[in-house]
């Protein structure tokens, strides 16, 4: 491609059809053949259309925005599926096919590992490769994953509830066959374990193209300036997937796993409803309505061309900031990502480059405290603040969705109006994230105490003792600690179900209830004047004391902002650093760390640091440990500011060396703007 003087190897596609079929000389810089005033746009800025067919309609979507909008979409479902309906899920999913806590870990983690193995080798070759075709790729995975996913629904028949679990107190003579141990039975239902693994790992492998090659897309196509603006736009809209997935899955779960309960007059059932334990949601609706939607977006990243119109254009005016360390001569030189054998050598380009590795372990650093965040922070909400799980879960997504997507919009635009070289991006990170640290001290003071708990923190009414659920008022109730209900006593204290509590009937009126005759709840603290209210329990949590929430909320909401304006100032400065004709293999390298070091060990780090503020677990009647109950929420906090603080510590030290290590160009920095603007990435 030549430029109204010296041709620019950098820019030249990697089929050269491009100066085979407009060129006559060698595609050498200082080639002295004469060229045009203008780019002369190539064979791969064609009209929008497939093939032969282009309608006039499609041409009005023939650009940036039109493709932004495509990718925006992508990058929605991608996150309604992968982090929204997933995540919302997996808890009904372990109940319907009897699956443990580690098992649907392993079903998490496969999107991760799929992203890690495949990474690098979509990055580097789609580099040279149709863009947008990737992307028509990637949607008919996802769309092929999401339903492959939905798939152990159809096939597992109907599902079977059984009798009603009783959880008030039960008489010895009662009998009760849920509390002895049984072993399990022989039951084929794990092995669909399977099919959702293959589902997460046909979503990893739709997953991979979309932030690589599909950010890397944007960026060539649009002036250097409103890079990080476009970038920014399509991580934001990223962010509304998730908030999307939640709200959508949390109202399927309503629904009836099988759509339609099954009929009192069969015998084979009793009722259930959604407060019974037995209730299971229908999970797979939406993962086969965003099969349906994934698979329409195949037809608009089919029909885009290898390239945008303009795309010549722009990459003639962009200066380069790659690190001068050589490497953009060597990869020029040697055509180096051209063929298989060259990975290698391309790899090792991108991992000697000081500037980009400083920025990967950067951004790792805030992904395994992002991830972390994402994962328990409705659990650190429900248990600091004493509200439900559900309220939590929607508290904790009111603030985290909201709050990065904001970041990711403000940052983009002020390094796009600011018109920010690769040096000043680098620098405002540094800024952002040393505010998110300040921020991250709300864990300090806005912690809460535990609420009285008996056989926890204090005994039933003097007998018992610590850490103990049974005392003499509940001996004979043959209570099952797998069955975690918490109810509040009129005495101001929680009990761990109605049953620990000694309640033995309970009422029903105008959807409250209310439990009666309980033997192990003292007299209210605030006399109500009547006998009748002496032993009455209500369910949930006893309302809690502490009144920091709104403070909490407030601080961890501009905590995320500022972590999240790092985010798109990071791609952008990676995508700056590194030569042009690597950019997408260095956001595939980039993703792999991303994982490794961030996504993949965040949420097991903060799980970590969570059990290890633990009170009370889940100790079955097979004496089998399972979740914990009860948390020291002063422990917690701590704990997690701690882990918080020195992730956001890491990130800054990485962001300062990776300004120290920053050598722009030599030539760029001397020359006036025309004539930089002529040379371009020679360098």
């Amino acid at each position: 491609m030549k430029g109204g003087g010296i041709e620019n190897p950098a820019f030249e596609t990697p089929s050269s059809d491009l100066g085979r079929r407009y060129h006559a000389g060698p595609a050498r810089a200082g080639a002295g053949a004469a060229a045009p005033a203008e780019p002369f746009p190539g064979p791969e800025e064609g009209p929008c259309g497939w093939g032969p067919c282009t309608p006039r309609v499609l041409q009005l979507c023939n650009n940036s925005e039109g493709y932004l909008a495509a990718y925006s979409l992508l990058a929605i479902f991608q996150g309604i599926v992968v982090n929204g309906l997933i995540n919302i899920s997996i808890s009904t999913i372990e109940k319907r096919y009897e699956l443990n806590s580690s098992l649907t870990g392993l079903i998490s983690a496969s999107y991760d590992i799929a992203f890690c193995v495949l990474s690098l080798f979509v990055s580097y070759f789609g580099e040279r490769g149709h863009k947008p075709r990737w992307l028509a790729f990637s949607a008919f995975m996802l769309g092929l994953g999401s339903l492959v996913f939905s798939l152990p629904h159809f096939s597992s028949g109907k599902y079977h509830y059984g009798g009603k679990l009783e959880d008030t107190c039960q008489t010895a003579e009662t009998t009760f066959a849920n509390a002895t141990c049984s072993a399990s039975t022989n039951s084929s239902l794990h092995k669909y374990l399977y099919v959702f693994i293959l589902g997460q790992l046909l979503l990893g492998v739709g997953g991979t193209p979309l932030y690589t090659l599909g950010t890397a897309f944007i960026d060539d196509s649009v002036p250097k300036h409103k890079s990080s603006l476009y970038i920014g736009i399509g991580y934001a809209m990223s962010l509304l997937g998730p908030a999307i997935g939640y709200v959508l899955g949390g109202q399927l779960l309503k629904v009836y796993i099988d759509i339609q309960i099954p009929k009192r007059q069969d015998t084979t059932y009793t009722e259930v409803d959604q407060d019974d334990p037995r209730w299971l949601g229908a999970w797979w609706i939406g993962f086969l309505v965003c099969f349906f939607a994934i698979w329409l977006l195949i037809i608009p990243f089919s029909c885009f061309p290898r390239h945008l119109p303009g795309t010549a254009k722009i990459q003639a005016e962009k200066i380069s900031e790659t690190h001068d360390d050589g490497s953009q001569v060597l990869v020029q030189t040697n055509n180096i990502g051209q063929r298989f054998k060259d990975f290698p050598m391309a790899l090792l380009i991108l991992l000697r480059n000081p500037v980009l590795m400083s920025l990967i372990i950067a951004s790792s650093s805030e992904a395994l405290v992002a991830t972390g965040f994402a994962t328990f922070l409705p659990k650190f909400i429900e248990n600091q603040f004493g509200k439900s799980s559900s309220f939590s879960a929607t508290l904790g997504g009111l603030v985290l969705i909201p709050a990065a997507a904001l970041g990711q919009v403000i940052s983009g635009v002020l390094v796009s109006k600011r018109k920010m070289d690769c040096k000043g991006i680098i620098k405002f990170m540094i800024s952002t994230c040393s505010v998110a640290l300040i921020l991250n001290t709300v864990f300090l003071f806005a912690k809460c105490g535990n609420e009285p708990f008996a056989g926890v923190s204090e005994t039933y009414n003097g007998t018992g003792t610590l850490y103990n659920l049974t005392a003499p008022c509940n001996a004979n109730c043959r209570c099952l600690r797998s069955m975690y209900y918490p109810i509040c006593g009129r005495d101001e204290v929680q009990y761990f179900s109605p049953c620990f509590a000694g309640c033995a009937s309970y009422l029903s009126n105008n959807m409250k209830k209310t439990y009666h005759n309980c033997s192990c709840i003292g007299k209210p603290k605030r006399e109500n004047g009547s006998e009748d209210f002496l032993y009455e329990a209500i369910p949930g949590k006893c309302p809690t004391q502490c009144k920091f929430l709104p403070l909490f909320l407030t601080f961890f909401f501009f905590a995320v902002v500022f972590t999240f304006m790092a985010n798109t100032p990071t791609t952008v400065a990676i995508l700056r650093c590194v030569p042009d004709k690597q950019r997408s293999f260095a956001l595939g390298v980039q993703s792999v760390f991303l994982r490794l070091l961030g996504t993949i060990p965040g949420p097991i780090l903060f799980g970590v640091a969570i059990d290890n503020s633990c009170t009370l677990w889940d100790i079955n009647e097979c004496e089998t440990k399972g979740a914990c109950w009860v948390y020291d929420n002063e422990r917690m906090a701590y704990l997690l500011m701690g882990i918080s603080a020195a992730c956001k510590t890491v990130t800054i030290i990485f962001v300062v060396m990776a300004v120290y290590f920053y050598k722009p160009p030599p030539l760029t920095k001397a020359l006036p703007r025309k004539t930089s603007e002529k040379i371009s990435v020679i360098h």
